[in-house]
């Protein structure tokens, strides 16, 4: 099928890349409209879950009534808030915002609250809510406001954050940094590709799928905001995703493309060879990463589902790219693939991979056992992982929206603009005994009423831990447990609860999230090499590569470990999506590289019957491209590492790490030695699965491939 399809895309090589011309003409025009389209930059919240119903119970029977906007005023001049003079500052500085675009404010000369005072009441804040029924059209508000919101008399400064703060300065941050990330990734990338192919001709290629991968994931991003909510965030992942895997796949095609064409002499010959072993790869190493991708959906977390659709569509962006444009633009070049070459001569064999094989077969037991001794412990930290939320502390140090939100938790009453909130439905003669019973809980520091109509009351619950923390996380259990007035509905909600509701969430759909990328990966590995043990190792392997990325998540992000190094503030605690973005992200393209190693594997083998040397040869004449696929996705990813937003940043950082670690400990060390201990097992399948295999497996007759132990070059 692969070689067919290899020696047609040959034959229709010129009505492929006109067609891909227009498609790329296109996605550069419409496709990079999504900038304008991506509007929310939380997703985090869980719908249905407690906390998201008492949101909206409260919204719709009291109105809105969440910090859109936070003005924090402080007195220049010493002036506390019991100066008529202060008054007068913050409200005319509140009467100059222009009409019609807010809904309500609040300060403390109308409230009375002391939250709303600092402890040396020189500082006070303005919580406005902003017009609108929906998210786009509060941010639209925002935009025509936001230059007003700090103007002041020269008696007062004036700093904004709030809910809607934060999403503004977290959108614009996350454009800039994919500027950024990009423009430091593309030189890296070109210089490394000319070393390692030794020809610019050459080296041009993956960067040029890469930018139509980046340009693909942008045009289906933009689709997806049509039929859902897309977080901004999607934006990163997307273009490193789809940068990091084009790179990889183009590769891999062009490494074997070159070593075809050299040994056929045949452009035809060797488009067709490198579809049916390369091409082939690249399809199955693509599904899986989707289906991967795809366990993302199984979530109720906006964040994770925009991230599952985006990834799934970028993946098969690069599949088909690396398919259709790249064989086709290699059918053209023929043997100029290898032009403008930096090399004066030939470059002496280099079997520094077969001696590492070799080596690894004579001594399994001790290369295995090391291996997995580093890597456990390298994955220790994450038994220690803390829980928390998504705040404006993923702001670099500085950032306005940031220095609101520390100044209110250093310098005013704990948690006044993020409390826990009890919202009581039906017969509400009880309220007033079951509020005492709230400021009776252990934890609680004060229960107000901030809302009452309609037969629905609003209790703000304030308490002195971090909302993030696992102590904030327990008050919300004992709350939810004091026992409600009769006749009414009680639910829970706030930032604390929503953290919970998360958590609970992500716990029953994880193991779900197992089983069905677990089932899909054992199928399409056993399609592809016929075994039964080499997909179950395949998982086990990957999952060791993900406990060392999980735990230096845990020492570097939550501890501050590298802290300084990296640029960023430790929260003491992890976001729990994070974790699972990654897990399937990891597990994915982890698998990639494990499809590249099991297919020259399997090539040799089935020439040849030795477990053992096939092992070697298919390490030898993989390894230097796994390892230059690795860096170079290293470069990409690490490019957004230098990201200001910390979530963003832990992302680079930590996909990174994992890949340093699948590529050299797990690829070139730990699957060998397993391959070699289990000897012919490896190639097992009960005798009916072995006749499904034949009938539908994905594979065919390829060329014969030589048996020498010379190494394949790239």
């Amino acid at each position: 099928m692969f070689e067919s399809w290899g020696r047609l895309v040959h034959r229709r090589r010129h009505p492929i890349l006109g067609l891909s011309l227009i498609a790329i003409v296109f996605m550069a025009v419409w496709g990079t409209g999504v900038f304008g389209a991506l509007t929310s930059a939380g997703g985090f919240d869980t719908p249905g879950s407690e906390s998201a119903r008492a949101a909206e119970t409260a919204e719709r029977a009291l109105g809105r009534d969440g910090a859109d906007v936070v003005i924090l005023y402080k007195s220049t001049n010493g002036r506390t808030v019991d100066d008529p003079a202060y008054q007068r500052s913050v409200d005319q500085a509140l009467a100059a915002i222009p009409a019609g675009k807010t809904t309500n404010s609040t300060t403390y000369w109308k409230s009375k609250s002391p939250q709303l005072v600092s402890k040396d009441r020189t500082a006070t804040y303005a919580v406005l809510q902003l017009a609108g029924a929906d998210a786009e059209t509060r941010e639209k508000n925002y935009d025509a406001i936001a230059d007003d919101l700090t103007k002041t008399s020269s008696a007062l400064t004036a700093k904004v954050g709030g809910q809607q703060g934060t999403e503004t300065a977290v959108n614009e941050r996350v454009s800039a940094d994919i500027a950024r990330a990009e423009g430091m990734a593309m030189p890296i990338l070109l210089i490394l590709l000319v070393l390692i192919f030794g020809s610019l001709v050459a080296a041009s290629l993956p960067l040029l799928i890469g930018g139509l991968a980046v340009l693909g994931s942008f045009t289906a991003l933009h689709a997806l905001t049509y039929t859902t909510d897309v977080s901004i965030f999607a934006i990163n992942i997307t273009t490193f995703l789809g940068m990091g895997l084009a790179i990889d796949y183009a590769l891999f095609v062009v490494g074997r493309f070159r070593e075809e064409l050299e040994r056929t002499g045949s452009t035809e010959d060797a488009i067709a060879n490198t579809m049916s072993t390369a091409g082939r790869t690249v399809a199955v190493s693509g599904i899986t990463v989707a289906v991967s991708l795809a366990g993302l959906l199984l979530f109720d977390q906006n964040f994770l589902v925009s991230m599952g659709y985006g990834g799934i569509a970028t993946v098969l962006v690069c599949m088909v790219a690396a398919l259709t444009v790249l064989p086709a633009l290699l059918a053209v070049l023929g043997p100029r693939v290898n032009a403008v070459s930096i090399r004066r001569k030939k470059r002496p064999s280099n079997d520094r991979w077969l001696r590492l094989g070799h080596s690894v077969m004579r001594r399994p037991v001790l290369y295995a056992v090391g291996a997995t001794a580093i890597i456990l412990a390298l994955g220790a930290p994450f038994l220690g992982i803390n829980w928390g939320g998504v705040d404006a502390k993923v702001l670099p140090t500085g950032a306005e929206a940031r220095v609101v939100a520390e100044t209110l938790e250093r310098d005013f009453p704990r948690n006044a603009t993020s409390p826990i909130e009890a919202v009581v439905t039906g017969d509400s003669t009880e309220v007033k005994t079951y509020t005492d019973r709230l400021t009776a809980t252990p934890g609680i520091t004060s229960a107000t009423v901030t809302g009452s109509q309609n037969g629905t009351t609003r209790i703000a619950l304030l308490y002195q831990e971090e909302p993030a923390s696992a102590e904030a996380r327990a008050l919300v259990e004992r709350v939810r447990d004091v026992p409600k007035p009769p006749g009414t509905e009680v639910l829970i909600g706030g930032a604390s609860a929503d953290i919970v509701d998360q958590l609970d969430s992500i716990g029953e759909t994880l193991p779900w999230l197992a089983l069905t990328v677990g089932v899909a990966t054992f199928v399409l590995l056993f399609l592809a090499f016929g075994s039964i043990v080499l997909p179950i190792k395949a998982v086990l392997m990957n999952l060791l590569s993900l406990s060392a990325a999980f735990g230096a998540m845990v020492w570097i992000f939550q501890d501050g470990n590298l802290s300084g190094a990296l640029d960023f503030t430790a929260t003491g605690s992890i976001a729990p999506a994070m974790p699972i973005l990654m897990l399937a992200m990891l597990f994915g393209l982890s698998m990639d590289y494990e499809v590249f190693l099991l297919s020259r594997i399997r090539e040799q083998y089935d020439l040849t019957g030795d477990n053992t040397q096939s092992v070697a040869i298919g390490l030898q004449r993989t390894g230097g491209i796994i390892t230059s696929a690795a860096l170079l996705f290293i470069v990409v990813i690490g490019a957004f590492s230098t990201s200001g937003i910390t979530f963003i940043k832990m992302t680079g950082v930590i996909m990174a790490i994992g890949f340093l670690v699948d590529a050299t400990i797990v690829r070139a060390i730990l699957v060998p030695a397993t391959m070699r201990l289990m000897g012919r097992a490896n190639w097992w399948a009960p005798p009916g699965l072995a006749k499904l295999y034949s009938r539908y497996g994905i594979r065919e007759s390829e060329a014969p491939a030589p048996k020498t132990l010379e190494p394949a070059g790239t």
